[in-house]
């Protein structure tokens, strides 16, 4: 059956509910709340290579990944980046990757002898891709409060979506007391660039003591997951990376990964969109203070909500008075062509609303929206 409205887009059987496709059935669309993806727009010198890579579509793509991989390396480690390239794995988005990590830390898993092996998630809602991949390949899930080491644990960091943000050295200390020797984590970082210029000096990509010594003296396996679909707003195109521990921990992911998982067009995007530092240091210049501005003009509604997550970040987690105003701010924001995402469906926070950071004009007509409340 052909999908009629964004409702029925998912197969709740089998996939996980995510925003961003309300655009496709909204005949008064004007902005999309509901994803975190950069204001800005996707960079118009990526975009513009992305469409020049269509004119080689007769040709497979490079099997290497080259030379996207080196520039996405360059990018990450901006000195020193020979050394840790090897490390560096690009997928079909970070769905792909996660869905590689896991099914390898099942093996992993096996291998000692584990006959259940337990999956642990830092926040208690977050990005349910993690948990729908462990799930679906036979893990036993532990709630986040749980003081019970696991065989895999995942943390979004930021926490996509409620914003909470764990600072590298707070981040290594969980991750200690939280994995069984043997084991494997994953750590998304996917919103951590957004952070500030300096955002490498806070993200475990920096920390390469800390992962040698994780699987040199415990043998656990430490993955570093990014999805850049958000950063450079391009999910269309779906451009993901993981940095492994160790140059054989990605020789082992590219011996499940399919071959040719990255397009054409999606290599030379992310071989161009690296070199745009002009877009990024707009997006640390004003994400913060359209956040806040977000805020502002929420708040001139009245309402007594609670505005979550780091200042920094692309969105705002909203508390609302309860489940059945948050329902009616998401139909009213669908209504005005300004979709917002729910917290309902996926994360079980009734009443809560994800609003993306989105430009001043955009943010008034959602405000204009809820006056109705």
């Amino acid at each position: 059956m052909v999908a009629t409205t964004a409702a029925n887009v998912w197969d709740t059987t089998t996939q996980t509910f995510h925003g961003g496709q309300e655009h496709r059935y909204l005949n008064n669309f004007v902005e999309d709340f509901s994803v975190t993806t950069n204001y800005l727009g996707t960079p118009k010198k990526a975009l513009q290579a992305a469409h020049d890579a269509l004119d080689d579509i007769l040709h497979y793509p490079a099997a290497d990944q080259e030379p996207a991989k080196t520039a996405l390396a360059q990018f990450l480690w901006p000195t020193g980046y020979e050394t840790h390239r090897t490390r560096l794995l690009l997928g079909n988005g970070a769905s792909e990757l996660i869905d590689l990590v896991v099914r390898k830390a099942l093996q992993n898993a096996y291998k000692r002898g584990v006959q259940q092996p337990t999956w642990k998630p830092r926040w208690a809602a977050q990005y349910k891709e993690y948990e729908r991949s462990a799930v679906t390949n036979g893990f036993q899930v532990l709630k986040s409060t749980s003081t019970e080491r696991a065989d895999l644990v995942c943390i979004v960091n930021p926490c996509n979506p409620t914003g909470d943000y764990a600072s590298v050295e707070l981040l290594k200390n969980w991750i200690r007391e939280n994995v069984v020797a043997g084991g494997s984590v994953i750590i998304d970082e996917s919103m951590q660039p957004w952070l500030s210029a300096e955002f490498r000096d806070d993200s475990l990509i920096s920390q390469h003591d800390f992962l040698r010594e994780m699987y040199e003296e415990q043998q656990v396996s430490v993955h570093i997951m990014h999805s850049w679909t958000k950063l450079w707003s391009c999910p269309g195109i779906r451009t993901g990376s993981v940095v492994c521990p160790t140059e054989q921990h990605c020789q082992d992911l590219k011996k499940i990964q399919v071959p040719w998982s990255v397009n054409g067009p999606a290599l030379k995007f992310m071989e161009q969109v690296v070199r745009d530092e002009e877009y990024l240091q707009r997006t640390w210049e004003t994400t913060t203070a359209l956040r806040a501005y977000v805020i502002e003009q929420l708040q001139s509604l009245n309402h007594q909500w609670e505005y979550e997550g780091e200042k920094f970040l692309s969105w705002v987690w909203v508390k609302m008075e309860s489940p059945e105003q948050a329902a009616r701010a998401v139909d009213l924001a669908r209504d005005a062509g300004v979709p917002v995402r729910s917290g309902k469906p996926g994360y079980a926070c009734d009443s809560h609303v994800r609003v993306a950071v989105r430009e001043q004009d955009k943010v008034q007509i959602l405000v204009t929206a809820w006056k109705q409340l």
